[in-house]
């Protein structure tokens, strides 16, 4: 317990799913922080469940895709705790799915925008913040697809996704000496609503089961405690890693 006392954490994507699981994993283990999503009454529902539970929060309604928000949810976090430790860039969407030739310009950038520009937008201002405190953990959510495994009608995705891991270890190369360490996390299927948006009926959820070496998908808990490695100093010699949490989806062939 207490892990991550008196460390201040960003947390975008935090109104569901594995955002919403790291955020209250991330407070129990005594960090404050500050949550991000577009839906404001999820935010703020999560804000009083936390503060209720004794940890401390924060929300900050917005798309991670502003550079306006990206720097105002920084400016919170060292206004109202005092700095910047940890910063969980989870924001994420599927996106329009099919065959490349049938994929409209404005549905490709909607992907690229959300999943991978925010993530630079994310960087480029919680990495002076974290500097100024000698040091950090930003970690971005990237996935198998893409990295392990190539999957038909998921090419924005993918490439957004894949992108995450390049910035991962150009931004571990460029901080390193700062201290401030730099990771992706590769879940594998997870049971969040994104997930089963596209494991929607009986039989999609049974095949992206069986696609797995464990044969389900995880809990967003289970992923958020993979979050928590990399966030805390039981990860102080890794950065620049693409850390698989995905049950064996990258190694399975039966």
């Amino acid at each position: 317990m207490n892990i991550l006392a008196n460390k201040v954490a960003i947390v975008t994507g935090a109104s569901t799913g594995i955002g919403y699981a790291t955020a209250k994993l991330f407070a129990k283990e005594g960090a404050a922080v500050v949550v991000a999503a577009r839906r404001k009454r999820e935010l703020d529902e999560l804000v009083d469940l936390i503060n209720t539970e004794g940890g401390q929060a924060l929300a900050l309604a917005g798309d991670v895709s502003d550079e306006t928000f990206a720097k105002a949810l920084v400016d919170k976090a060292v206004s109202h705790f005092g700095g910047l430790d940890i910063a969980f860039n989870n924001a994420a969407i599927l996106g329009a799915m099919g065959p490349v030739p049938e994929m409209s310009l404005t549905d490709w950038n909607q992907v690229i925008a959300t999943n991978l520009t925010s993530a630079f937008l994310g960087a480029k201002y919680q990495l002076p913040a974290m500097a100024a405190r000698k040091g950090g953990s930003l970690i971005f959510t990237s996935t198998f697809v893409g990295y392990t495994a190539g999957m038909p009608g998921m090419a924005a995705y993918a490439a957004s996704k894949a992108g995450l891991i390049g910035l991962t270890q150009v931004l571990a190369s460029e901080h390193g000496p700062q201290d401030i360490r730099v990771n992706a996390l590769l879940p594998g299927g997870t049971d969040t609503p994104a997930g089963r948006e596209f494991a929607n009926t009986p039989e999609a959820l049974a095949f992206v089961h069986n696609l797995h070496a464990l044969k389900r998908m995880a809990t967003p808990d289970e992923i958020a405690q993979s979050a928590l490695y990399l966030a805390s100093d039981a990860s102080s010699f890794t950065t620049g890693s693409a850390m698989l949490v995905d049950g064996g989806v990258s190694i399975n062939r039966v």
